[in-house]
């Protein structure tokens, strides 16, 4: 998730209506206790672009973009990016956009983590010819019962999957240096088109500071 330079005053309804500034000045509180906000009705006036979304249940929803990596196993560099509005579908949306650019005909595989076990996505990176080597998602729910994942031992029995789960978690190293030390958890431009370039760019800049080390390394 990357912050969009925009804050929660600025997210009011699309037609206009319902002020609910509390106060005279141009930067009043807002009273957002009882009201209902969701994109379909309401945008932020700075950054009409960026969604409001949480990752996850107890978190609290930001208005944001969703930047999205992908990685080659060996040496951990990224080889694709990109930027998209935030929504519960964007990240399996934009795997297979970047796994698109990659056309060459051999059989790849996917790591990933557990929220993309989803039967839909998993049929869709087999048409690809792509494995899915995905974390299986078979918690038990509240009724007891274990949740199907949709990665079955057809996957799980060989030695590939197991090296794909453990080496697919490098791509945290990408996105915290790019939160961190390039200062992207928060982005200061507005627009996808303009995020996207910015977060492409920090990319190359993780991969350049990556080589070193690499080249360094004994072969």
């Amino acid at each position: 998730m990357v912050a969009a330079w925009a804050s929660a005053k600025s997210f009011k309804p699309k037609d206009g209506s319902g002020d609910d500034d509390v106060g005279p000045s141009r930067n009043a509180e807002r009273n957002f206790r009882g009201k209902k906000r969701s994109n379909e009705t309401h945008e932020s006036t700075t950054d009409p672009e960026a969604k409001l979304y949480r990752k996850g249940d107890g978190q609290p929803a930001i208005l944001c973009y969703i930047g999205h990596a992908l990685m080659e196993n060996r040496n951990g560099l990224i080889v694709g990016g990109l930027v998209s509005q935030a929504s519960g579908t964007a990240e399996r949306e934009a795997a297979l956009a970047l796994l698109d650019r990659h056309t060459e005909g051999t059989r790849r595989t996917l790591g990933a983590d557990k929220a993309y076990d989803v039967t839909e996505f998993v049929n869709d990176l087999r048409g690809r010819s792509v494995t899915p080597h995905i974390a299986r998602n078979d918690y038990v729910t509240k009724t007891g019962k274990r949740r199907k994942s949709a990665i079955d031992a057809r996957t799980t029995r060989h030695a590939g999957y197991t090296i794909s789960q453990r080496c697919r978690k490098r791509i945290e190293e990408g996105f915290g240096w790019i939160k961190m030390q390039a200062g992207m958890a928060k982005i200061r431009f507005r627009g996808t088109a303009k995020v996207d370039a910015a977060f492409v760019l920090t990319l190359a800049a993780y991969n350049l500071i990556r080589l070193p080390k690499l080249l360094a390394a004994p072969s």
